[in-house]
Formats: C-alpha cells, sequence, structure tokens
C-alpha cells in the first residue's frame, strides 16, 4: 500500500499527469484504487469492456493479441486508457509478467476529473497519439524490412 504522499509523488511522475497542479493530483491519487495481482495474471482480455486505465506501480505487464507480444510495460506506464473515451472492447489482453502493483482510474473518477481539470484531456489524447506514431513506425519500417528482403529473394525459372 502507497501512503497518499508516496501516491503523489508516483502519479506525478506518469507522463500523462506530468503537467497537471498539485491539487488536482492529490484529488485524483485519492480516489484511484489500488489493486495486486499475481504473475501470470490477465488484468483485461482482447475483446472484452473495459472502462478503466491502470498505472503500472510495480512489476511488469505484457500487451498481448493471443500469443503476439505487443509491448512491455513497467513501473509508471499506464494502459487501458482507450477505454475511458468509448465504448468499444479492449484492444488487446494485459496479462502481469510479475507480482504487480496497479492504480486503477475508472471512467467516472476521471469525468469527475476532467469537468474540474480539462487539461488531463490533453495530456491523455497526446500519449494515445505518441503511442499511434509508434505503431506506425513499426509498421513501417516491417514494410520496409519486408520489401528490402523480397527484393533479394532470386527468381526461379
Amino acid at each position: 500500500m502507497l501512503t497518499s504522499v508516496e501516491r503523489l509523488l508516483f502519479i506525478r511522475a506518469v507522463p500523462i499527469f506530468r503537467e497537471l497542479r498539485d491539487d488536482f493530483l492529490v484529488r485524483l491519487a485519492s480516489v484511484m484504487d489500488e489493486l495486486s495481482f499475481p504473475s501470470n495474471h490477465t488484468i483485461f482480455t482482447e475483446g472484452k469492456e473495459g472502462r478503466s486505465l491502470y498505472i503500472v506501480v510495480s512489476g511488469r505487464v505484457k500487451v498481448h493479441l493471443e500469443d503476439r507480444e505487443l509491448a512491455r510495460l513497467q513501473q509508471g506506464a499506464c494502459f487501458g486508457e482507450m477505454s475511458l473515451f468509448d465504448a468499444e472492447p479492449r484492444s488487446a489482453s494485459v496479462t502481469t509478467l510479475d507480482n504487480c502493483e496497479c492504480l486503477m482510474l475508472t471512467q467516472m473518477q476521471l469525468y469527475d476529473a476532467i469537468d474540474e481539470t480539462p487539461e488531463i484531456a490533453i495530456n491523455i489524447i497526446r500519449l494515445l497519439s505518441r503511442r499511434i506514431r509508434e505503431l506506425n513506425q513499426k509498421l513501417n519500417a516491417r514494410e520496409s524490412s519486408i520489401s528490402s528482403d523480397s527484393s533479394r529473394i532470386p527468381e526461379l525459372r
């Protein structure tokens, strides 16, 4: 369990909350739930409904589509943020790699907070945009690699 001061200091270092005022962070930290998960526990599954964001306090998680790993996240990383803004099913699954401690922010907690401090929405939009850019770069690199590999394959006659 984190003390209220530890929670505040931890949340202040999370990228989507970095630029927010301390009075807002204190309020946000006080409403977030603290959850513990054992190693190899699926926090949520692709295709299921979700309305919460998670922040890794300790341990590591993997983001995956069935057996294909998309990312590994560790302390200070957040995941599940897309579900805060739409009613779509989860786009991937998240499973712990170690024993994990997470903070959870629900959609209603966030909406109440945005009413008070709209800057939080801008920070989350920046995070989502950054993740989309990173995925685009990975896709472009993969496509370049595939096309350069296929140009090296000799033709059979």
